[in-house]
Protein backbone atom coordinates (compact mmCIF):
# COMPACT_ATOMS: atom_id res chain seq x y z
CA UNK A 1 0.00 0.00 0.00
CA UNK A 2 1.40 3.63 -0.93
CA UNK A 3 -1.09 5.67 0.21
CA UNK A 4 -2.53 6.55 4.02
CA UNK A 5 -5.75 7.89 5.32
CA UNK A 6 -5.01 9.60 8.89
CA UNK A 7 -7.11 9.68 11.80
CA UNK A 8 -6.00 13.12 13.37
CA UNK A 9 -5.94 13.35 17.31
CA UNK A 10 -4.71 10.19 18.68
CA UNK A 11 -3.14 8.98 15.80
CA UNK A 12 -1.03 11.54 14.31
CA UNK A 13 -1.14 14.13 17.40
CA UNK A 14 -1.13 13.16 20.69
CA UNK A 15 -4.01 15.27 21.41
CA UNK A 16 -6.18 12.80 24.23
CA UNK A 17 -3.78 13.63 27.18
CA UNK A 18 -4.26 17.33 27.09
CA UNK A 19 -7.83 17.09 26.38
CA UNK A 20 -8.30 14.61 29.49
CA UNK A 21 -6.70 17.09 31.58
CA UNK A 22 -8.28 19.88 30.94
CA UNK A 23 -11.50 18.68 31.38
CA UNK A 24 -10.83 17.05 34.32
CA UNK A 25 -9.55 20.02 35.44
CA UNK A 26 -12.55 22.38 34.69
CA UNK A 27 -15.32 19.69 35.93
CA UNK A 28 -13.04 19.30 39.48
CA UNK A 29 -12.43 23.14 39.97
CA UNK A 30 -16.53 22.99 39.35
CA UNK A 31 -16.57 20.48 42.34
CA UNK A 32 -14.68 22.63 44.80
CA UNK A 33 -16.91 25.18 43.67
CA UNK A 34 -20.01 23.28 44.43
CA UNK A 35 -19.20 22.08 47.88
CA UNK A 36 -21.32 22.89 50.98
CA UNK A 37 -19.94 23.59 54.95
CA UNK A 38 -20.68 20.04 56.51
CA UNK A 39 -21.75 18.13 53.56
CA UNK A 40 -20.43 15.35 51.69
CA UNK A 41 -17.53 15.57 49.35
CA UNK A 42 -18.01 14.98 45.89
CA UNK A 43 -15.23 12.35 44.27
CA UNK A 44 -12.98 14.48 42.01
CA UNK A 45 -12.91 13.40 38.13
CA UNK A 46 -9.73 11.47 37.17
CA UNK A 47 -7.75 11.97 33.74
CA UNK A 48 -8.43 8.21 33.09
CA UNK A 49 -11.95 8.42 33.40
CA UNK A 50 -12.21 11.52 30.49
CA UNK A 51 -9.87 9.48 28.75
CA UNK A 52 -12.36 6.54 28.63
CA UNK A 53 -15.22 9.30 27.48
CA UNK A 54 -13.14 11.17 24.72
CA UNK A 55 -12.27 7.39 23.05
CA UNK A 56 -15.55 7.76 21.89
CA UNK A 57 -15.57 11.69 21.04
CA UNK A 58 -14.53 14.92 22.54
CA UNK A 59 -18.32 15.65 22.14
CA UNK A 60 -19.77 12.52 24.39
CA UNK A 61 -17.41 13.43 26.86
CA UNK A 62 -18.32 17.05 27.21
CA UNK A 63 -22.09 16.19 27.26
CA UNK A 64 -21.52 13.05 29.55
CA UNK A 65 -19.55 15.08 32.26
CA UNK A 66 -21.99 18.17 31.85
CA UNK A 67 -24.71 15.75 32.70
CA UNK A 68 -23.16 13.66 35.06
CA UNK A 69 -21.73 16.81 37.44
CA UNK A 70 -24.70 18.95 36.86
CA UNK A 71 -22.55 21.57 34.79
CA UNK A 72 -23.37 24.19 32.28
CA UNK A 73 -21.91 22.42 28.90
CA UNK A 74 -21.21 24.96 27.40
CA UNK A 75 -18.31 25.89 30.48
CA UNK A 76 -16.51 22.65 29.15
CA UNK A 77 -16.84 23.42 25.32
CA UNK A 78 -15.20 27.38 26.33
CA UNK A 79 -12.57 25.01 28.12
CA UNK A 80 -11.96 23.05 25.05
CA UNK A 81 -11.80 25.84 22.73
CA UNK A 82 -9.05 27.54 24.88
CA UNK A 83 -7.11 24.70 24.15
CA UNK A 84 -7.48 24.51 20.95
CA UNK A 85 -6.63 28.31 20.87
CA UNK A 86 -3.17 27.89 23.22
CA UNK A 87 -2.26 24.64 20.18
CA UNK A 88 -1.85 27.39 18.00
CA UNK A 89 1.57 28.43 19.97
CA UNK A 90 1.88 25.37 21.96
CA UNK A 91 0.52 22.70 20.25
CA UNK A 92 0.01 19.10 21.56
CA UNK A 93 3.15 17.20 20.27
CA UNK A 94 3.64 14.56 16.97
CA UNK A 95 2.91 11.23 18.03
CA UNK A 96 6.62 9.16 17.55
CA UNK A 97 7.17 7.77 14.24
CA UNK A 98 4.17 9.89 12.11
CA UNK A 99 6.62 12.71 10.59
CA UNK A 100 8.95 9.54 9.50
CA UNK A 101 5.82 7.27 7.97
CA UNK A 102 4.14 10.26 6.40
CA UNK A 103 8.03 11.32 4.86
CA UNK A 104 7.73 7.17 3.48
CA UNK A 105 4.36 7.28 2.35
CA UNK A 106 5.56 10.15 0.03
CA UNK A 107 8.95 8.75 -0.90
CA UNK A 108 6.63 5.80 -2.27
CA UNK A 109 4.48 8.26 -4.37
CA UNK A 110 1.76 7.84 -2.11
CA UNK A 111 -0.31 10.17 -0.28
CA UNK A 112 -1.09 11.07 3.18
CA UNK A 113 -4.79 11.89 3.50
CA UNK A 114 -6.78 13.19 6.97
CA UNK A 115 -10.17 12.37 7.72
CA UNK A 116 -11.16 13.72 10.95
CA UNK A 117 -13.82 15.04 13.57
CA UNK A 118 -12.16 17.83 14.16
CA UNK A 119 -13.12 21.38 12.81
CA UNK A 120 -11.12 22.78 9.66
CA UNK A 121 -9.74 25.79 11.60
CA UNK A 122 -8.91 23.59 14.54
CA UNK A 123 -7.44 20.89 12.23
CA UNK A 124 -5.12 23.45 9.93
CA UNK A 125 -3.74 25.62 12.57
CA UNK A 126 -2.81 22.25 14.52
CA UNK A 127 -1.23 21.49 11.30
CA UNK A 128 0.58 24.48 11.06
CA UNK A 129 1.54 24.77 14.42
CA UNK A 130 3.31 21.50 14.54
CA UNK A 131 4.79 22.07 11.09
CA UNK A 132 3.07 19.01 8.98
CA UNK A 133 1.47 18.59 6.26
CA UNK A 134 -1.38 16.62 4.49
CA UNK A 135 -1.82 16.24 0.74
CA UNK A 136 -5.64 16.43 1.32
CA UNK A 137 -7.87 17.02 4.39
CA UNK A 138 -11.55 15.97 5.13
CA UNK A 139 -13.49 17.38 8.52
CA UNK A 140 -16.69 15.80 9.76
CA UNK A 141 -18.25 19.36 10.48
CA UNK A 142 -18.04 20.56 6.73
CA UNK A 143 -20.82 18.39 6.33
CA UNK A 144 -19.48 14.93 6.27
CA UNK A 145 -21.09 12.26 8.05
CA UNK A 146 -18.54 11.20 10.93
CA UNK A 147 -17.16 7.63 11.64
CA UNK A 148 -18.24 4.94 11.83
CA UNK A 149 -19.47 5.84 8.47
CA UNK A 150 -17.37 5.47 5.75
CA UNK A 151 -18.08 8.97 3.92
CA UNK A 152 -15.01 10.65 4.71
CA UNK A 153 -13.09 7.71 3.83
CA UNK A 154 -15.07 7.36 0.52
CA UNK A 155 -14.73 11.66 -0.45
CA UNK A 156 -11.09 11.31 -0.46
CA UNK A 157 -10.87 7.71 -2.46
CA UNK A 158 -13.50 9.71 -4.66
CA UNK A 159 -11.11 12.78 -5.22
CA UNK A 160 -8.04 11.28 -5.99
CA UNK A 161 -8.95 8.71 -7.85
CA UNK A 162 -7.68 5.37 -5.56
CA UNK A 163 -9.02 1.92 -4.97
CA UNK A 164 -9.73 0.56 -1.29
CA UNK A 165 -6.95 -2.04 -1.60
CA UNK A 166 -4.59 0.30 -2.33
CA UNK A 167 -5.13 2.65 0.75
CA UNK A 168 -4.58 1.84 4.67
CA UNK A 169 -6.71 3.85 7.23
CA UNK A 170 -4.53 4.36 10.37
CA UNK A 171 -6.63 5.52 13.85
CA UNK A 172 -6.70 5.08 17.34
CA UNK A 173 -10.23 3.96 17.56
CA UNK A 174 -12.84 1.24 16.36
CA UNK A 175 -14.91 3.69 14.75
CA UNK A 176 -11.66 4.26 12.56
CA UNK A 177 -11.29 0.61 11.85
CA UNK A 178 -15.34 0.50 11.16
CA UNK A 179 -15.59 3.73 9.01
CA UNK A 180 -12.14 1.69 7.22
CA UNK A 181 -14.11 -1.58 6.70
CA UNK A 182 -17.07 0.17 5.32
CA UNK A 183 -15.24 1.63 2.72
CA UNK A 184 -13.75 -1.79 1.96
CA UNK A 185 -10.20 -0.31 3.05
CA UNK A 186 -7.90 -2.38 5.23
CA UNK A 187 -7.28 -0.75 8.86
CA UNK A 188 -4.36 -0.29 11.42
CA UNK A 189 -5.50 0.30 14.66
CA UNK A 190 -3.01 2.25 16.72
CA UNK A 191 -3.10 1.17 20.30
CA UNK A 192 -0.19 1.72 22.09
CA UNK A 193 -1.13 -0.39 25.04
CA UNK A 194 -2.35 -3.28 23.13
CA UNK A 195 -4.92 -3.36 24.87
CA UNK A 196 -8.11 -3.19 22.83
CA UNK A 197 -10.15 -5.60 20.97
CA UNK A 198 -10.35 -5.00 17.33
CA UNK A 199 -10.75 -6.89 14.02
CA UNK A 200 -8.19 -4.41 12.42
CA UNK A 201 -6.01 -6.22 10.08
CA UNK A 202 -3.24 -4.50 11.75
CA UNK A 203 -2.91 -3.91 15.47
CA UNK A 204 -0.26 -1.91 16.09
CA UNK A 205 1.53 -0.17 19.24
CA UNK A 206 3.33 2.14 17.49
CA UNK A 207 3.57 3.79 14.37
CA UNK A 208 6.58 2.95 13.34
CA UNK A 209 5.80 -0.97 12.73
CA UNK A 210 3.81 0.56 9.78
CA UNK A 211 7.25 0.96 8.11
CA UNK A 212 6.77 -2.56 6.69
CA UNK A 213 3.57 -2.26 5.33
CA UNK A 214 4.37 0.97 2.73
CA UNK A 215 6.15 0.83 -1.13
Amino acid sequence: MRNIIWDMGGTLIDTYPQVARTLASCVNDHVDASRSPGGSVPDHVTTEAVTELTMVSIDHAIQTLATRHQMDVGVLKQAYADLKERWRTQPAPVMPGARAIMAQVHDSGGLNLVATHRDRTSAQSLFTAVDMRADDLVCAPDGVDRKPSPAMNLLLLGRHGLRPDEVLCVGDRQIDVDAAHAADCPAALLDPTGALSTDAEYHIESLAQLSGLIG
